[in-house]
């Protein structure tokens, strides 16, 4: 492991501070470091300072009606032991439930989850079905960006200088699943991913797919095809065979092009039928 120094400031201030005193590349933002601890011993990445967010006033979990806000450092493992979120939001518990272990779910953040963009990412999905939005405070004070602009490519974001992840908030509670597959559940990246949602408000349906490059994406088409409330059989059938169809689907050392257009069906009807259960019949 290449040598750092770790600082770790104890206001937002003295953080961006930091973060904009730097000579050298952008230092690295430690959230959890679950992915940024290994990439530093692995020699992926050999950064000159490490930022640290631990002592920032972030670990936070809010219900306000019926949207939620999250501080961008509270670990996953709080997030899945909060009844309310399970009970509200089953499509965000279930991605959450996904993430490897449960040792590495009391480590792990909503926010550094985000900020790594990465292609296979099982939380990405799910928040962008759920509308949710990214909180972000810098130089320029906050701002707020939809999680469908904030994540651009893998491992590229929307982060300005010295910006950091302040928190994230998705808007309302909604009928909503996750289903994924990969080979070996605690271990493994998932192959395909599918995230659906349904916005009682809004009486539409959000879709999204995960689990290959370059970045989980929406699919609107999709979502249309579903309709105003708990789809019939054929319009489940033409949303699945649309996805099937048409997402622009790659190919990589996990799994073959064909063999994810097998499995995005499969796995959105999966999921359709969940979230129409979740709502009693009525999402």
């Amino acid at each position: 492991m290449s040598p750092f120094e770790l600082l770790t400031p104890e206001t937002v201030d003295e953080a961006i501070a930091e973060l904009r005193s730097a000579d050298d590349p952008r230092p690295a933002v430690l959230a959890g470091g679950t992915d940024l601890l290994l990439d530093i011993e692995d020699g992926r990445t050999a950064p000159a300072r490490v930022v640290s967010l631990r002592r920032l006033p972030w670990r936070t979990l809010d219900w306000v009606g019926g949207a939620l806000s999250v501080g961008s450092t509270l670990s996953l493992r709080s997030l899945e032991a909060d009844p309310a979120v399970r009970e509200r939001l089953p499509g965000l518990w279930e991605a959450i439930h996904a993430v490897g272990s449960v040792a590495l779910r009391h480590r792990a953040t909503l926010g550094g989850n985000l900020g790594r963009a990465a292609p296979a990412s099982d939380l990405v999905p799910m928040l962008l079905a759920l509308d949710a939005e990214v909180e972000l405070v810098g130089p320029g004070g906050v701002r707020r960006t939809p999680v469908d602009a904030f994540v651009r490519a893998s491992r590229r974001t929307a982060l300005g200088p010295a910006e950091l992840i302040r928190g994230i908030r998705i808007p309302e509670a909604r009928p909503s699943a996750y289903r994924w597959q990969r080979v070996r559940p605690a271990n493994d990246i998932s192959q395909i991913a599918v995230a659906a949602a349904f916005s009682p408000s809004r009486r539409s349906w959000s879709v999204a797919v995960g689990g290959m490059p370059p970045r989980p994406i929406l699919l609107p088409e999709v979502a249309r095809d579903l309709g105003p409330g708990a789809p019939n059989e054929p319009a489940r059938r033409s949303a699945c065979a649309r996805a099937s169809r048409e997402v622009a689907i790659a190919a990589d050392q996990r799994a073959s092009e064909e063999y994810r257009r097998r499995l995005i069906g499969t796995l959105l009807d999966r999921a359709i039928r969940a979230v129409t259960i979740a709502g009693e019949g009525r999402p």
